[in-house]
């Protein structure tokens, strides 16, 4: 199995980042530049959305344009109306005979525990990232992932930086898959092989040792949902946000299956994964016309899912706010 770079190995796909480098904030945008089969899976219970319907298997819209992933919480979701603008203008959408309504399913993260919380992604910043968008992706804390942290078990103090990774790779006879994820979890990531920790929550603010939420928890350490006292009032939300695609072509409902297959992935490199503050979702993409299996292309998926996640870890940077990776591993 060859490995390649990412998301955009797989053909008809760029990639854009708009970032607010200040209120430690961003969007980023999935290009397809043609129309996309599309699907989603969703696991977590604190999503934040708009035009999901859209990729409903029984939806009167069978393709769409594009793909936002924005910070901001709900207010993030503004930054479609920049991806719609853009995409409008270059005649792209639903044809309504007047004009074209561009599709553009969106999902958000909750990052108001690192900047400027009255800072969040708009119509322009939206607009921006299409500006910005080409196959070369940058990944870390940038776009959706710059205020993106990981470890949030006993509050921001003591988190760590997560951010933006993307992986891909081919299968048999020409098949590619590709992988985008920004990583804002409760919990944990590890390295799936060695079971060692990559980030997380640390067992003190001043402290770089990590403490393995997972096990905290089972002993029945836990936190309330919406902080009560400090530190845990700007940690109530937390979101793993993935994009898999690929040169096959697939119906909405092989490609949910698609979808629901890689999403296991990512239970695999994060810990505790889908709890109760978690908005976990995995958008999926078909732009081919290669002929492949269901089982096959998500279980490719699973893999550049988990890399992508790692990617998104070690290329984080922290802006001396809270420890990346990068910072603990000498």
């Amino acid at each position: 199995m060859r490995r390649f770079h990412s998301l955009t190995d797989v053909s008809g796909i760029k990639v854009g980042h708009a970032s607010d480098l200040k209120a430690l904030t961003g969007c980023t945008v999935i290009l397809c530049e043609e129309e996309s089969v599309g699907a989603v899976d969703i696991r977590g219970t604190a999503t934040g959305t708009r035009q999901i319907d859209a990729l409903t298997h029984l939806h009167l819209v069978d393709k769409i344009h594009a793909i936002l992933l924005a910070g901001g919480s709900a207010f993030g979701l503004d930054a479609t109306g920049g991806v719609m603008t853009y995409l409008e203008e270059k005649g792209k959408g639903f044809d309504v005979i007047k004009t074209k309504i561009p599709i553009v399913p969106s999902a958000v993260i909750f990052d108001f525990g690192m900047g400027d919380f009255r800072v969040r992604p708009d119509h322009k910043m939206g607009y921006q990232a299409c500006l910005n968008a080409s196959k070369k992706v940058e990944e870390g804390s940038v776009g959706v992932g710059t205020g993106a942290t990981v470890g949030k078990l006993f509050g921001i103090e003591r988190a760590m930086k997560g951010g933006v990774g993307t992986a891909s790779t081919g299968g048999p006879k020409g098949l590619m898959v590709g992988a985008l994820v920004v990583v804002n979890a409760f919990g944990d990531v590890l390295d799936p092989e060695s079971k060692q920790l990559l980030a997380g929550a640390r067992i003190s603010q001043k402290s770089f040792e990590l403490s393995n939420s997972s096990k905290w928890i089972k002993r029945g350490v836990t936190r309330k949902r919406f902080g009560a006292i400090p530190p845990f009032e700007s940690t109530a939300f937390n979101t793993t946000l993935g994009v898999i695609a690929t040169n096959a072509n697939f119906t909405k409902k092989e490609l949910h299956q698609v979808a629901q297959i890689a999403h296991l992935g990512l239970a695999k490199v994060i810990s505790p994964f889908h709890t109760t503050f978690d908005g976990d979702l995995v958008f999926a993409l078909s732009l081919g016309k290669k002929k492949a299996d269901v089982n096959t292309v998500g279980l490719l998926g699973e893999v550049v899912l988990i890399e992508s996640v790692k990617r998104a870890i070690i290329k984080a940077k922290g802006f001396g706010i809270i420890p990346a990776y990068q910072d603990i591993v000498v």
